[in-house]
């Protein structure tokens, strides 16, 4: 079966891979993973109603025995190159929404970098502005 999304799923799915690759989902990621939903202009037109269907839809191609690859196409397919560094960047932004990365984090950045194709430089970029916003003193 041929499977397509859209890109604002494509957005979703990357957020919700990346808060379930630890194993651990916290409460503070899916705060946020909604937050952004209903803020940022790359989801407008999307009904935020839909989040939790999305989100579902994900985990349960994720449980799948080749769920991370067909995720991570189904993301790479869905998204128009300009959206590319956004997902990246919302995938960082629930990363370090619990100020904690771990080790399973780092790599499904990498691997998300690489099939989107993206710089590093540009990810690096990006990782370094999300560390910066939640510094504290």
């Amino acid at each position: 079966m041929s499977r397509t999304i859209n890109y604002h799923q494509a957005l979703i799915y990357t957020m919700v891979t990346m808060i379930g690759v630890d194993g651990r989902i916290g409460n503070a990621e899916l705060a946020r993973i909604g937050r952004l939903v209903q803020t940022l202009p790359a989801f407008s037109g999307f009904d935020a109603d839909r989040l939790t269907h999305v989100a579902q839809e994900c985990g349960e191609i994720l449980q799948e025995e080749t769920g991370l690859q067909t995720v991570l196409a189904l993301i790479s397919d869905g998204l128009p190159s300009v959206l590319r560094e956004t997902a990246y960047a919302l995938a960082v932004e629930v990363a370090i929404a619990d100020r904690n990365i771990a080790r399973e984090e780092i790599r499904f950045l990498a691997m998300l970098r690489d099939k989107l194709e993206l710089s590093k430089l540009a990810t690096a970029a990006i990782e370094h502005a999300a560390i910066a916003r939640f510094q504290s003193a």
